[in-house]
């Protein structure tokens, strides 16, 4: 019976999950339960081991910086004014105001790093707007859960620095890892876009308020409005791939950053400060929670026998390189659907780590193909949570048959990157090697 208790753990987290009970209650009931079987009366002890692991993980600290760096855009309107600004440009365009939603998705991702909270700050900017001009119902939904999840690739990402900290990489390389598959990813949605409404132009009108404004105003509106943050992401990104700042110095510079740009433009009230504060503190505590109740689930995972298990049950199926990759990402794909993305990566990767380095697999490139699978099941229906966020803020006459008929062709997209990362190792790999060769 003991032999068994990983494969119980799994039964019984989803149960649990399945039961309504939160992600990070369920890790926490689960690992206590069976760590009491393993360790008896010694089992706080060696929790409290997991818990001071995480408390004092100097990678994660990274974390609420990326995070109130996002929330002080939101919370101060510089959001909204970079989100009109690129209206201002695109919006001439058929599918043009999909497009600047898109565009602006990639931006604060990049400033934020936060799935979830990237779809429905654009999504809120973005859905009165396309519905202004009577936009295709589906392509509305598809683009704005598919740019929410832009926040898995696009570097400032939270998953890339939960990850790097599970499988002990380095946060930079995988950043700059993520750069090429996240630009692909970004520049193949707005070929979509842009081809599939100029074939049906009913789908996504163009906005022509847009051509009414003097380019001598679109021109001041620009370097107000989409400069100042564009360069802030630069130097943020900038000075941690080229080694000049730590992950939690870089993460200081952007939330410093993001405060004296809201000053500049006399935007940072006091009130706005506060709310920017909660908001990071709420995000922070819920990620910090799980984190906390995954090293604790595979903690207790690891010392009873988990990783010899899968182990040998992996070596038993003698797949090869390709195959071993296949069955973990649908394993990843599969687990997405249930579990929130910190915790599929808080279980899996120390699972994984293990495996992938016997396989002889480059960690950097699996990883990137872990994320953009995460990035996947967290956009494919039945169970996308895209389109519960999205259902949180969307209009009642935008049903789930409209979610689901306007991720789909954004899921195909992602399913052609990840094809692309598998068939090219070189565009995970190749900046990493330009960090690590300098």
């Amino acid at each position: 019976m003991a032999e068994l208790i990983p494969i119980w753990m799994f039964v019984a987290l989803f149960t649990l999950v399945f039961a309504g009970i939160p992600v990070a209650l369920s890790l926490v009931i689960v690992a206590t339960g069976f760590g009491l079987t393993v360790f008896g009366d010694s089992l706080f002890l060696q929790l409290y081991g997991s818990i001071l692991q995480t408390a004092s993980n100097f990678t994660l600290s990274a974390i609420p910086l990326f995070i109130m760096m996002g929330a002080l855009l939101e919370q101060t309107g510089l959001a909204l004014r970079l989100f009109k600004a690129l209206q201002l440009w695109m919006g001439r365009f058929p599918g043009g105001l999909a497009l600047s939603t898109i565009t602006m998705c990639a931006i604060f991702a990049a400033a934020s790093g936060v799935v979830g909270a990237v779809e429905i700050v654009v999504g809120m900017m973005a859905l009165p707007a396309m519905a202004k001009y009577r936009y295709n119902q589906s392509l509305m939904a598809g683009t704005i859960c598919a740019g929410g999840s832009l926040g898995t690739i696009i570097p400032p990402s939270i998953v890339v620095v939960v990850y790097s900290s599970m499988a002990q990489l380095s946060i930079g390389q995988l950043f700059a890892a993520s750069v090429i598959p996240g630009m692909l990813m970004v520049i193949l949605f707005i070929l979509y876009i842009l081809i599939a409404c100029h074939i049906n132009k009913k789908l996504g009108p163009a906005a022509t308020e847009a051509d009414t404004v003097p380019i001598s105003e679109k021109l001041r509106i620009t370097l107000s409005a989409i400069i100042p943050p564009v360069l802030l992401i630069a130097a943020v990104l900038g000075s941690l791939l080229l080694g000049i700042a730590s992950p939690t110095e870089a993460a200081a510079v952007g939330a410093a950053g993001a405060a004296l740009l809201a000053l500049v433009f006399r935007e940072l009230t006091l009130k706005k400060f506060i709310n920017a504060l909660q908001t990071t503190v709420k995000i922070t505590a819920m990620i910090m929670l799980i984190v906390m109740g995954g090293t604790m689930f595979t903690s207790i995972f690891a010392v009873s026998g988990g990783g010899w298990m899968i182990s040998e049950w992996v070596d038993s199926l003698d797949m090869g390189t390709y195959g071993l990759i296949f069955l973990l990402m649908t394993v990843v794909f599969v687990a997405g659907f249930v579990l929130d993305w910190i915790s599929v990566v808080l279980i899996f990767v120390p699972i994984f780590t293990p495996l992938v380095r016997t396989a002889g697999i480059d960690p950097i490139w699996f990883a990137v193909m872990f994320m953009v699978v995460i990035q996947t099941s967290y956009l494919t229906p039945p169970m996308a949570p895209s389109i519960f966020y999205l259902k949180s803020i969307a209009p009642k006459s935008m049903t789930y048959s409209h979610m689901y008929k306007g991720v789909m062709p954004f899921v195909l997209i992602q399913l052609l990157v990840l094809a692309i990362v598998v068939i090219l190792p070189s565009a995970a790999t190749y900046l990493p090697s330009l960090i690590t060769n300098r």
